[in-house]
Parts: structure tokens; C-alpha cells; sequence
């Protein structure tokens, strides 16, 4: 038997879009939403692979009004316009479908339920079995033995279906399919704003159908219902009644088109591709297999495996093909790295210079790893071959501890998809394979597995790994051609090439030499935060007039709500929120709450800072060797993980104490420390271009108290302390698009006050309020935001209807082009340090970056040189319209440096 299925285009459209709506809503790089014809495409691939249709359909509304709207002129008019980001899909949504060669049918005067309904009709009696693909339940009324109704409902990606024949209404509804017509003539439909009989509820409607089957009948038996009061609804709405009827009842007679211009065919592969590749369907791309269409990548070769695997059996066979390779080449490396806690252990290594061999080598043991490693010292190491790979941090960091030091590294591919798209969350091969490419590689963890089960690579039989490594190697290769011009697309070349790849070497530099921990001194302070936490136990339980777990929110609760009558501010499900925004308004109300802030407080530094802190040292180096994360922000600042150092806490007295646990490897060492001033405000002086911010900076001004002479009116001398506290937090509120309320209860003033410091903050500094208008209206028109060094922000959310992604969106866009060029900047310093001492041959290294910190373990005899080397390329990392100043201090641990 034939199957014909129809979809209703427009009701799918909004399921889609409002199924997967959000913050992170789909969009392309230039802005286009793209979540509802995602989602679209997805219901329709579900139920296209679960039906099999030999015939398939789409049906839209049009704008021009219905027969029902001549009928009622209310018809639908309580419904909201549809939102800009989905109108823009609507258009994109019916040439994705041309392109796939699925029949568009629409017609002035008529709904697409109505199409919905003479196709199935059609369909019956044609001896076709109909299925019909809507979220609306008007539809139902066509359930019948021949046609099932689908409904999806789309949540996070995934589609849920409730399917109806006519059996499936009965049961569901206890009604007909046609007997349901009736039902909404009585009871009206809000959505479409179908009046009904006011007063008659879907309860009544349904039983007074179920007793006459119609609502004709029901009003030839007017006089037989017997409850007053709904026969006077149903005496006073009757024309309501009917009109209702009509207005719910699809039409089923309209001439359509010849069912052959329905047939299934084989979609305009080049067209749709071109449109998926606009919309950035990847995975699309893959699944319709259009990933094969042409060779202007390496896809096609790599998913058939159009390269050859040359697997190398020993030493002497690797140097001899090292031997082979030329200065000039550009070469593709891959290491099967399996990264430990202290150490990293290399499973072999594969290299192709030209994409089509991949030549690999295992490694099986330590000796096997000197060995080898040994072999591909001077390879490495040739300025004159250019590497590409694959996170060159990992791969810089291991060859370190070999003592091999990369000299020509022309690419890496895990830096350029980060620039290239900075707000994944994800820059694995396998995944840049399918985004980029079209290739379907297997993951590290399809290949090991994961937890305790977990393999390493050494585990694994050679062949195996040579099979896993050749695939990976020669993605690169071909994610090398497609991200390369990527970049000078972009116009990142500069940040790319000048910045973020050399920043890798010193990233990894930083992680190899790690900051030296006191041991001693981090376990007499935990013996310290003991003491503290025994005496702060006793003194609550004290004024709790017994003990219990202070840790649990269910018993703090207890006592503070329950025994101790305090005011209660916020409940969750589980009982009392204990959290830290209700203790704070707690605070004045009894002694105990202060106590408690404490012992959390001290708690966390106790499990963060000091057992966290234990369990990272190298037992071999007595060090930490933090991570240094350059594709974790969108903004391009640096983030740090175990542990992160750059979140040691400051506003406690006790957790500024840890800083004295970081020491110098030793007594010949010091530490110096040189923190920018202010260079997110001086980078916003630049940006806005604004002169009288230029001018403070200019004249060493101190801008707090500048910008509150100007805001309150009075002259310099006569700025007080809490005036220049103020002015501080609209400073750098303004940095990061503060508002009036957000202000407000920054400063504990009201919103009026808040709206007055803010408005005459602006208009001391025109140039920022001029430049806060224009680059939401640039990120609005572009789709992103970029910063002084061309690193880009998509910014969808500012075309949003909603406002408060919308105004999310704004906030971003002011803060990126600040933030994010400030956190250039201090990469800039970074690797002119770094060059600056290795170009000096100095002994002193570049441990730790902390936003706009930078910190060298310096040789004492060197302290001032490299004092002035740290000042200098700090405040000429770059020219901007204000001088950069850092300034640097010194001593024998961080915290006198601090």
C-alpha cells in the first residue's frame, strides 16, 4: 500500500523553534537563527525514517486572510505576530525544502489544515494510508482507520510523539473524530480564539456530545437537557454555536495538484548542500551524505580512507624516513598521548607530509620512548620543517620533559576551530572532523573507553593504534586547509600567527616548571584553619544550645528557622535555603549567622586550599604544574585548572595567608609580581575614544576620584573616600554593562540614585556613551563583536525578541571589546617576557598569569634586569591612546609580593 504523509509546516515550525529555544539558541556565524529549521528538519527525518513515505508533502498558512477570517472577524486575532527569529527562518525553511525536492503547497483563503484534510481525504480514497505530522489537535477530526495523526513534542533535541487513529481519539477524548468538530463548536478554542458557547467547558461539551452526537442534535433536544443553567448558555450561544462549528470544521474539497508532484525524490544535493553549509549543518551535511559531493577539503578522501598506512617496525626504519623529509616541508604530527596526573606517556606517533600516507611508529615502553624520542629530536627541533598538529600545548609540554624543544610550529588546529568559533565547549578531532570536514572519526574515549575501564595506548594491539593515529594525523592535515583560510577569512591572521600560537609555548613552559609549594608552611597553616574551626564549632553550638552538623542545610535550617525564630527568606523544596544570600540579610538579626558565614568560609579554604592543594604537588618536584586553558573563555582570557590558581582567594585575611605557601624553588630565588593598573578602564579610554578619560590617564589622574569629582560635581580635593567608592563601582560597571538596578544594590542606594550616577557618568564621558550605542548596533548588524586584535564574539542574542537574552546580548557586546582586548594584551606581555628571557639567556622563567598579573621566580642576580625586562614589555605590549602601567614588586614569597 501507498503511504502519503503531510506535514503542517507552520505548526512544526513553532514547535521546533520553541522546543529548542534559549541563551544557546542555534545560529550561524553571521547571525541567521537557525533552531527551528534545525528542528524541523529533525522531526521530519524521524518520521520520515519511521514511515517510509512513497508520497510527502508540506503545508504553510499564508499571511492573506481565511474564509474563517471573513466568517469571525476575531478569528485567531488574540494570536502574538510571529517572532523575528523565527520569521527569519520561514523563508530559508521553504528553500531547504525545494532544495530537498519535498512539494510546498499553500493557497490564499485556505489554512493549512485544510490542505491537511483534502490530502488525507485524497489519500483514502486513493487507497493510500495518510499520515499527518501536526502540533495542532484540530487535526484530530481527520483520524480515521486509513489516516493517524502524529504529534511531536520537541524538548532539548528530543521529539516525543502522541499518535491518534480514530480508536486512539475515542479513547483519549471519548468522542468521535468528527464528533470532536462539535465538541470545539461548543466549548470554543482559546488559541484560535473560536468564541464557543460561553459558560460550556471541555467537560460539558464532550458529555453532551457523547448524549447526542452533534451540536444539531444537542438544540433539537434543547428542552430535554436538564440542567438549567447550561441550557440557558447553550439557548443564549446557540448562533455562537454554530458559528463556531464552521469555523472549526477543515474543509476537505480543495483542488491541490496531481498526486505524482507529491512522489519522494532524491533531493538537489548541490543546492542543499550549499544551503546546509550556510546554515552550518554539519551533522546534515553527513547524514544526507553531501560531505562526498566534491574535493575541495580532504573529506572525501578521508572518509574512504583514500590514504595509505605505513606502519614502522622499528628505530632504524623511523630515522631513515625522518631522513626523508626536506627543509621546507610542512608536516603533520600526531603523539597518542595518555596524560596522568604528574607524568604523560607517549603510545606512538604518526606523520604525514602530504595527507595521503600516514606514517606511524608504536611505542611500548620507556625505553621504547627515549628511544624514539630521541630519533625525532633533531626532526622536532628543525626550525627549517614546519609542524602542524593537533593542541601543540600537550605536545610542547611532553617534549619538554624530554628535553626537546619545538622550534617551527605552523599550525595548530585545536587553537584555530577555538578562534574560529569560541563558544564550544568541545575542540576534539573527532568533533572538528565532523563540523569541518564531513569525516566520522572515532574519539579517544570510543577508542580507550572511559573510567576504570578505561585502556592507555600501549595497551592497545599496534595495528590498532596505527589505524586510530593515520585517521587523526590526516584530519589534521585536512582541517590544516579548511581552518588556515578560515583565519584570513576572518582577518585573525595577526592574533592567530602573532599571538595565541606563540602564547602555546609559553603556556607550556609555565605548566612544566610549575610554582613551588612550602609544604611545612601549608600544613602548619591547615593546623591553623583546624584551630580556627574547633573554636567557631563550640562558640555555634553554644549559642544553638546543642551541636549539631553545621554542614547540613536540612539541620541549619532547623535550628535557625525553627529554634531560633529567625525571619524566613527563602524556602526550596527540600526545606529552608541556608544559602549565602539569605545568610547575609540574616546577619544583623543574630550572632550566630556571622559564625556560621565564617566556619563556611574557612571550611571551603580548608578543603579547597589545603587538601585540594596537597593532593596536586608533584611528589618529584615538590611544585604544581597548574593547566593553562587558552580555549576555554569567549572573551580570550586564560583560564587555570588543578587547581586553578588564578581564584586564590583575596577578601579574606586568612585567604590571603595561602599566597605565603607559594615560595621560589629556592633561597637564590625571589618572586617578582607586576599587576596592570586599571587596563580594562585604560582599554575602554582607548575603544570610546572619549577625552576626558584619555586626558586623567594622560595626566596620571586618579581616575576613581576624577570620574566622581565629575559625576557629583565638585572639585577634586573636596572627592571623599565613599564618593570615590562609588564612582569606582560605576567605572567598572559601566565596563561590564551595568545597570541602574544591578547598582543599586551594589551600592545600597535606590534605583532613581543609581540611574543618576549612571546618566551623569555618561555624560562626563560622551565618548562611552557614544561608544556603548554604537557596538550594540554593530554586533546587531554583524552578528558579533570583535576586539582591538579582530578576536571575534558571535552575539545572536541581540537580535532576540526576548529581552533578557536580548539585553544578555547587550551587556556581552559592551564587555567583550574590553575585556577581550585586555586579555590580548597581557598575552601580548606574556610572550614578550617569554622571548625576552630566552633571548637573554637569562635562568629566570614566567610561572603564572592571574588575569592582569604576571609572575617571574627570579634569580636574585638577575632581579634587576628582569625586573625592568617584566616593566617594559608589560607597558609597551602595546600603543594605545593612554599609557599601560604595571607595577612590579618583590619577595620571598607571593604574598609579600602582594
Amino acid at each position: 500500500m501507498d503511504k502519503l504523509m503531510v506535514v503542517d509546516g507552520n505548526s512544526i515550525l513553532n514547535r521546533a523553534f520553541y522546543g529548542l529555544q534559549g541563551r544557546n539558541m542555534l545560529s550561524t556565524s553571521d547571525g541567521l537563527f537557525t533552531n527551528a529549521i534545525y528542528g524541523f528538519l529533525n522531526i521530519l527525518n524521524k518520521y520520515r525514517d519511521e514511515e517510509q513515505p512513497n508520497y510527502l508533502a508540506v503545508a504553510f498558512d499564508l499571511k492573506a486572510p481565511t474564509f474563517r477570517h471573513k466568517e469571525f472577524e476575531g478569528y485567531k486575532a488574540k494570536r502574538k505576530g510571529m517572532p523575528e527569529e523565527l520569521a527569519m527562518q520561514l523563508p530559508v525553511m521553504k528553500d531547504v525544502l525545494r532544495a530537498m525536492n519535498v512539494k510546498i503547497l499553500e493557497q490564499e483563503g485556505f489554512e493549512a489544515d485544510d490542505i491537511l484534510g483534502s490530502l488525507s481525504k485524497f489519500g483514502e480514497d486513493n487507497g493510500m494510508e495518510v499520515i499527518l505530522i501536526t502540533g495542532d489537535r484540530d487535526s484530530l477530526q481527520l483520524a480515521s482507520k486509513k489516516t493517524r495523526i502524529k504529534i511531536p513534542t520537541t524538548k532539548g533535541g528530543s521529539t516525543l510523539t502522541e499518535e491518534f487513529d480514530d480508536t486512539g481519539v475515542m479513547e483519549k477524548y471519548g468522542v468521535t473524530p468528527i464528533e470532536f468538530i462539535d465538541v470545539k463548536g461548543l466549548m470554543g478554542d482559546t488559541s484560535d480564539n473560536i468564541p464557543g458557547v460561553p459558560g460550556i467547558g471541555e467537560k460539558t461539551a464532550i458529555s453532551l456530545i457523547q448524549e447526542y452526537g452533534s451540536v444539531e442534535e444537542v438544540y433539537n433536544h434543547i428542552e430535554d437537557i436538564p440542567k438549567k443553567g447550561v441550557k440557558d448558555k447553550l439557548i443564549e450561544g446557540k448562533e455562537l454555536a454554530f458559528m463556531s462549528k464552521g469555523l472549526a470544521t477543515i474543509h476537505r474539497d480543495m483542488d491541490l495538484c496531481c498526486v505524482e508532484d507529491l512522489k519522494v525524490l532524491e533531493p538537489q544535493k548541490d543546492k542543499l548542500k550549499e544551503l546546509f553549509t550556510r546554515l552550518e549543518f554539519k551533522t546534515l551535511i553527513t547524514k544526507y551524505g553531501l560531505d562526498k559531493l566534491d574535493t575541495d577539503t580532504k573529506s572525501v578522501e578521508l572518509l574512504e580512507k583514500d590514504y595509505s598506512i605505513r606502519h614502522l617496525k622499528d628505530t632504524s626504519e623511523l630515522a631513515a624516513y625522518i631522513s626523508e623529509i626536506t627543509e621546507g616541508q610542512k608536516v603533520a604530527v600526531f603523539p597518542l598521548l595518555d596524560k596522568h596526573r604528574h607524568t604523560t606517556i607517549l603510545g606512538g606517533i604518526t606523520i604525514t607530509t602530504d595527507g595521503k600516507e600516514a606514517v606511524f611508529i608504536p611505542v611500548e615502553d620507556s625505553q621504547d620512548e627515549d628511544k624514539v624520542t630521541a630519533i625525532l629530536k633533531p626532526f622536532l627541533e628543525d626550525d627549517k620543517i614546519t609542524i602542524i598538529t593537533h593542541d601543540v600545548k600537550s605536545f610542547y609540554l611532553f617534549l619538554h620533559w624530554k628535553n626537546i624543544f619545538l622550534n617551527s610550529v605552523g599550525f595548530d588546529t585545536f587553537l584555530a576551530a577555538y578562534l574560529d568559533d569560541p563558544s564550544n565547549t568541545s575542540y576534539n578531532l573527532d568533533r572538528l572532523s565532523r563540523t569541518y570536514i564531513g569525516g566520522e572519526l572515532k574519539s579517544t574515549e570510543e577508542f580507550l573507553g572511559k573510567g576504570k575501564n578505561a585502556r592507555t595506548f600501549r595497551e592497545m594491539p599496534a595495528d590498532e593504534r596505527a589505524d586510530f593515529a593515520a585517521a587523526y594525523v590526516v584530519t589534521i592535515y585536512a582541517l590544516w586547509n579548511v581552518l588556515s583560510k578560515k583565519i584570513e577569512d576572518t582577518d585573525q591572521h595577526e592574533l592567530y600567527y602573532g599571538i595565541e600560537l606563540p602564547l602555546a609555548k609559553v603556556l607550556a613552559d609555565m605548566e612544566y616548571h610549575g610554582f613551588k609549594v612550602n609544604i611545612n608552611e601549608l600544613l602548619a597553616f591547615s593546623s591553623e584553619l583546624n584551630e580556627k574551626l574547633s573554636v567557631l564549632e563550640k562558640t555555634i553550638y553554644n549559642q544553638a544550645d546543642e551541636s549539631f552538623n553545621i554542614n547540613s542545610p536540612k539541620q541549619l535550617g532547623a535550628i535557625l528557622f525553627e529554634k531560633l525564630g529567625l525571619p524566613i527568606v527563602k524556602k526550596t523544596k527540600t526545606g529552608y535555603s541556608t544559602d549565602v544570600e539569605v545568610l547575609e540579610q540574616l546577619m544583623d538579626k543574630h550572632e550566630i549567622v556571622e559564625n556560621i558565614v565564617t566556619y563556611r568560609q574557612l571550611t571551603k579554604l580548608k578543603s579547597t586550599y589545603i587538601e585540594g592543594l596537597m593532593a596536586v604537588i608533584n611528589p618529584e618536584t615538590g611544585r604544581i604544574h597548574s593547566s593553562f586553558n587558552q580555549t576555554v573563555t569567549t572573551t580570550g582570557r586564560i583560564s587555570s585548572t588543578e587547581p586553578n590558581l588564578q581564584n586564590i582567594p583575596i577578601k579574606l585575611e586568612l585567604g590571603r595567608k595561602i599566597r605565603k605557601v607559594f615560595v621560589p624553588r629556592d633561597d637564590n630565588y625571589l618572586l617578582l609580581d607586576a599587576d596592570y593598573s586599571q587596563i580594562e578602564l585604560r582599554v575602554l579610554a582607548h575603544i570610546a575614544d572619549d577625552a576626558s578619560m584619555i586626558n586623567a590617564f594622560l595626566d596620571n589622574e586618579d581616575i576613581h576620584a576624577t570620574t566622581a569629582s565629575k559625576v557629583f560635581g565638585v572639585p577634586l580635593e573636596e572627592v571623599t573616600a565613599k564618593m570615590r567608592s562609588n564612582a569606582k563601582a560605576v567605572n567598572f560597571g559601566i565596563v561590564y554593562g551595568i545597570g541602574d538596578f544591578s547598582l543599586s544594590k551594589d551600592l545600597g542606594i535606590t534605583r532613581k540614585e543609581a540611574r543618576a550616577y549612571i546618566d551623569g557618568y555618561l555624560d562626563k564621558y560622551p565618548g562611552v556613551r557614544e561608544y556603548m550605542k554604537n557596538i550594540v548596533a554593530s554586533g546587531r548588524e554583524n552578528g558579533y563583536i570583535t576586539t582591538l586584535f579582530k578576536r571575534r564574539r558571535y552575539l545572536p542574542e541581540l537580535k532576540s525578541s526576548n529581552f533578557n537574552i536580548r539585553s544578555f546580548g547587550e551587556r556581552v557586546a559592551l564587555n567583550t571589546p574590553i575585556q577581550g582586548s585586555a586579555a590580548d594584551i597581557i598575552k601580548i606581555a606574556m610572550v614578550k617576557v617569554y622571548d625576552a628571557l630566552q633571548k637573554g639567556g637569562f635562568k629566570s622563567r614566567l610561572i603564572l598569569q592571574v588575569h592582569d598579573e604576571l609572575i617571574i621566580e627570579t634569580e636574585k642576580d638577575e632581579k634587576e634586569k628582569v625586573e625592568a625586562i617584566l616593566k617594559d614589555c608589560m607597558e609597551h605590549a602595546v600603543s594605545l591612546k593612554v599609557p599601560l602601567t604595571a607595577e612590579v614588586k618583590s619577595g620571598s614569597n607571593w604574598f609579600e609580593t602582594k
